[in-house]
């Protein structure tokens, strides 16, 4: 994942979510999002 840029890792996550992918993938996704800081990039969502 850190090859991917930071946009595609968070057009992945959005993605990943939309098409409800394993939790594990998409906490794999958050942990990446999480270690580049990207944090406030993403929305809260339920």
């Amino acid at each position: 994942m850190r090859k991917l840029s930071d946009e595609l890792l968070l057009d992945s996550y959005y993605k990943a979510r939309q098409l409800k992918l394993s939790s594990e993938f998409i906490r794999l996704i958050e942990m990446e999002i999480h270690r580049r800081s990207l944090s406030h990039r993403i929305k809260a969502t339920s």
